[in-house]
């Protein structure tokens, strides 16, 4: 479910930024960019929560070290992309 969602999250960052570009209203875009952003994080958490549930120390202790260092980054990228068209309108505005 976390990849459907980041999938989603990418989706909708670029459909923000392409609509930036061509000058329409982005808000809705760069919204829905955060949120699926914000349900990637909580869907991984939940997969995280079923390996702890179930035990398996091994997927914890393979996946979640490289993932957190992943969900880190990503989610700043993601955080700063989306923020760009209004960043860039604030400052056209001076």
């Amino acid at each position: 479910m976390w990849l459907i969602f980041g999938l989603l999250a990418i989706t909708a960052t670029f459909i923000n930024l392409y609509m930036y570009g061509t000058g329409k209203d982005y808000k809705l875009a760069m919204a829905m960019g955060l949120s699926f952003t914000a349900l990637t994080l909580v869907a991984d958490y939940s997969m995280v929560s079923n390996w702890v549930k179930a035990e398996d120390w091994a997927a914890l202790s393979d996946v979640v070290p490289t993932m957190e260092k992943a969900f880190w980054i990503l989610t700043s990228i993601a955080i700063l992309l989306n923020i760009t068209p209004t960043l860039l309108e604030l400052k056209n505005r001076k």
